[in-house]
């Protein structure tokens, strides 16, 4: 059986939404694209390279997959983010089953999520990593499939945008380790009880 971590880049508020750059996410105005510029460190770097160094698989919701590999494949320099996204076993959630991956290695999975992720965390071993996708996350957080967060907590507050965590059930998490990036982000990894 598989274990879903989510891996999450996330304000003091809670906000998840364009972290990367100023056109990645502008749904409903969001204003505030690339509020992560400028903190990445060497800390968060090797803290996030252990991470994808364990995970055996990505999951994606299907715009987050489309726009994740979409911009790190046209970037002119080879480097390893780019190698590890495109070599990885990827699946790509979506409501559209004729939606067709378009990069090596990945997998669609059609339907409801709750349905299709619980179905491959029982076929899956090892870890299961979702980057970003939001409503993905919202959905499986939601159907009590998600085992762990990793989450990156920025020193910094938007006042808008798209949380991590809308309204829902409560949920108990507890402090596997942490570290603090020299730039004040916290890095934390929560296990779900």
């Amino acid at each position: 059986m598989g274990t879903i971590s989510v891996f999450e880049s996330v304000t003091l508020d809670g906000v998840m939404q364009g972290v990367g750059r100023a056109d990645e996410d502008t749904r409903a105005g969001f204003r505030h694209g690339g509020w992560g510029d400028g903190y990445a460190d060497e800390v968060i770097g090797q803290f996030a390279g252990s991470s994808i160094g364990r995970t055996d698989a990505m999951l994606f919701g299907r715009r987050t997959y489309e726009d994740l590999l979409g911009y790190w494949t046209s970037v002119p320099e080879p480097n390893p983010f780019t190698e590890a996204l495109v070599g990885q076993r990827k699946y790509v959630v979506s409501r559209d089953a004729g939606t067709e991956p378009a990069f090596p290695h990945s997998t669609l999975l059609p339907g409801k999520a709750s349905e299709t992720v619980a179905a491959l965390k029982r076929d899956v071993e090892g870890v299961i990593t979702v980057l970003g996708s939001g409503e993905l996350v919202r959905s499986l957080h939601a159907a009590g499939l998600v085992d762990e967060y990793v989450l990156l907590i920025h020193p910094i507050v938007l006042g808008s945008g798209t949380r991590l965590f809308g309204e829902g059930e409560r949920a108990d998490l507890e402090l596997e380790e942490s570290v603090t990036s020299t730039t004040g982000v916290v890095v934390a990894r929560y296990r779900v009880k």
